[in-house]
């Protein structure tokens, strides 16, 4: 069982806590937590082992996964936000162009149980990806921009995301820029992968930006979106050493593999209840 929490910060809150769930019986296997001095914020993230056996757990979880909600609410700051969450299991719609190195990664990890994640449907803007995502039984719909203006585009991928219950949406290498409003009905749902180490190199062809500028470091940036171009929260960034000899071709080559490495891990972090956020940056308790 997991438990994540957001408060505002005082004299205290761990062990009022770790009471709460000591009074219930469950053991702590894990805790950490941290504190945003600047803004007066406490997060902590908390793995608990529960108290009932294997058999009874499905049952008494839940119920016992209510209550002890509600008893850290009464312990913490007025506006607390707690969440515990029993079965981490997470549901996500991905947003393709034609780009396949993030989407077929994600298939194949969720086809051998290692995503922690079920993808419920695909959307692209071509077609090109639709055969990959019949491979793996998992829904594509096509939803074309050509001959349509951004507002009739974006209706129609929310027709398509209507039909399924999801927790997140991945832009796995979606190469459109979606409009205030888009983004407004997802706030903290949506996670990007950028081909760059943000906050350089922003917007489009950052590999021929960085090929230009001759950098000796590229990277990949994993980040939620919001209405500021590429400069949502960062989730994972990682980079790897070029130097004279690549080409802009070479470099977005090398890129792919870190996008891919980098989107994984950011994703693993989410599933996992391991990111909070504190204004346009995050808490990440890797």
């Amino acid at each position: 069982m997991v438990v994540v929490i957001q408060c505002k910060d005082k004299v205290g809150l761990v062990a009022a806590i770790t009471g709460v769930i000591a009074g219930q019986l469950f053991n702590i296997v894990s805790i950490r937590e941290n504190v945003d001095t600047a803004d007066n914020l406490f997060f902590a993230r908390l793995v608990l082992e529960s108290p009932v056996t294997d058999a009874m757990a499905p049952v008494q979880n839940v119920a016992g996964a209510e209550l002890l909600q509600d008893m850290l609410k009464a312990v913490l700051p007025v506006g607390a936000i707690v969440r515990v969450n029993p079965e981490p299991h997470k549901k996500i719609a991905l947003l393709v162009t034609k780009e396949y190195h993030c989407l077929g990664d994600i298939l194949l990890r969720q086809h051998f149980g290692a995503l922690g994640a079920s993808v419920v449907c695909v959307i692209g803007n071509h077609d090109l990806l639709g055969d990959i995502c019949q491979r793996f039984s998992v829904p594509f719909h096509h939803v074309p921009f050509e001959g349509k203006d951004r507002v009739a585009f974006e209706s129609a991928v929310l027709r398509e995301l209507e039909a399924y219950a999801f927790d997140y949406i991945v832009l796995a290498k979606f190469m459109r820029i979606l409009s205030p409003d888009f983004i407004d009905r997802f706030p903290v749902r949506m996670i990007n992968i950028h081909h760059s180490f943000l906050p350089a190199f922003i917007g489009a062809n950052p590999y021929r930006q960085a090929f230009e500028r001759g950098v000796k470091l590229i990277g990949a940036t994993a980040h939620f979106v919001t209405n500021d171009l590429d400069e949502g929260p960062i989730i994972a960034q990682q980079i790897i050493p070029v130097n004279h000899t690549f080409t802009a071709a070479d470099m977005m080559k090398a890129g792919k593999e870190i996008e891919t490495a980098v989107l994984a891990k950011a994703l693993q972090l989410v599933f996992d209840d391991r990111v909070f956020i504190c204004n346009n940056k995050t808490i990440v308790f890797e």
